[in-house]
Order: C-alpha cells, then structure tokens, then sequence
C-alpha cells in the first residue's frame, strides 16, 4: 500500500489552531452540495498527503462545495478542495485547501473543526440544466466548473466520505476527522467541465486535475456531529488514530 510523503511540518505551515476538541455538533438545514471528482497526475500523488495517509491509485481530487443558507453563524458558502486518500482502509477526503465567503462562518469553520479555510468570493448557482460553481481568492478567479445535463438520481445514491483537516490541537498537529452526516432530499448526477483551476491559491500548486470522474449535486440537510477521532500525520492511522 502507497503511503504519502509530505512532510508533516509542511503540512502544518499555515493551518488552523483548533480551539478545543469539544466542538458542539450543528445543523444546517436546506443546503445544496456540489461534488466532483477529478484525476490527478501521479506526480502529485504521494506529494500532497502525509504518511499517516494512502493516495488512491490514480490519483484523485475533490471538489466539494457546500451553500448554507442556515447556521448558527449566519448563511454560507464553503469550497474544499480534498485530495481523495485512505486512513487505514476507510475513504477520507484530505481537505488542502477551503474558501468561505463570511468572516463569521470563516472563523467558526477554523476553530471548531480545522477547516483551512480563507475569505473569498463563492458563486453557486444551480438551474434546471445544470451547475456553475466560480470561486475567487484576493479578487482572482481560481475556480471554476460547469457541470450540465443534469440526471435524475435516488437521494441515497450521493455519498461523501468522511473530512480529514490539518490543523493544530492541544495534542500538537493533527488529522482532525470530520463527519458530516448528509440527508438528501434531492440530487442529480452531471457531467462536469473544469474551466479554471488555480493550483497555488489552493495552497498546494502541484495538485494538477485533469480528467473528470463524476459530479453531482443535491438538495440536503447537512449534520455536523462533535469530534470523535484525530489522527498523527507522521505515522500510519492504524496506530496514530486517537480518541478525543
């Protein structure tokens, strides 16, 4: 099995400082999530995840996008960017980079849960013939996807896996799990184009998507629960997975 090679130190530079592990759980009802998924270049594979972590094989990138128009801190949109890995055998999704486009929502996604997320600009619009998702950091484009010709598929068959961030605890750095709990009501399978992508404003500029895989979008409520697990990056998840 392919373990990664970044270096945890590198990892950590710039993350988020968690204000404590007991995050309490939030509702965010009447969202709409945006997913696609991307083939990497294998140069970028090992690159980007640290060796507590497994790259998939061939190499894969996820954008995930989520628009809130309730939370306790306000309406929101958030953009991860996820470097599709495994922690021991289960699917996690390594979040590199995230964009928010409120300050109150930025911060609370930071302290609570390790989102490495910065301020932007999100447009998240979705209409009866497709999805167009444009993202910009420091008054720059450095996102955009069309997704059209929208198919009809049972709520259930979306799936997400499970939010790894970086970010540092009272424990030192970790790979803190996230599980969002995603009940849709509504979702559809699309084909996704991806017109721009600007590597370095996601804070990694080896990530390199090239090839789309699948996209999808639904109506949900989303389901934030307290922190369970965070994991050490510098050693395998099947001895460095920790309880909180």
């Amino acid at each position: 099995m392919i373990s990664g090679e970044l270096d945890p130190e590198q990892l950590g530079r710039g993350k988020p400082t968690l204000r404590s592990f007991r995050a309490e759980p939030v509702e965010l009802p009447g969202a709409r999530v945006f997913q696609a998924m991307f083939e990497m270049t294998g140069a970028a594979r090992e690159a980007v995840v640290p060796p507590a972590l497994h790259p998939t094989i061939p190499a894969a990138l996820v954008i995930l996008a989520w628009s809130c128009p309730e939370s306790p801190f306000g309406p929101f949109s958030l953009v991860q960017v996820r470097a599709q890995v495994r922690s021991g055998v289960r699917p996690r999704g390594l979040v590199l980079g995230a964009l928010c486009d409120t300050e109150p929502a930025r911060r609370e996604l930071r302290e609570r849960w390790g989102f490495p997320a910065e301020l932007g600009r999100i447009d998240f619009r979705q209409g009866y013939d497709g999805t167009r998702l444009l993202a910009e950091r420091d008054g720059k484009a450095c996102l955009e996807i069309v997704a059209l010709d929208p198919t009809p598929l049972a709520p259930g068959d979306v799936q997400y896996s499970a939010t790894l961030n970086p970010a540092h605890t009272e424990r030192g750095l970790r790979l803190v799990q996230i599980e969002p709990e995603v009940q849709a009501t509504r979702s559809e399978r699309l084909s996704a184009r991806l017109l721009h992508f600007d590597a370095a404003a996601w804070n990694e500029p080896r990530l390199d998507p090239y090839h789309p895989v699948s996209a999808s979008v639904a109506s949900a409520d989303i389901h934030i629960p307290g922190l369970r697990y965070v994991c050490r990056p510098d050693v395998m998840a099947f001895v460095g997975t920790e309880a909180v």
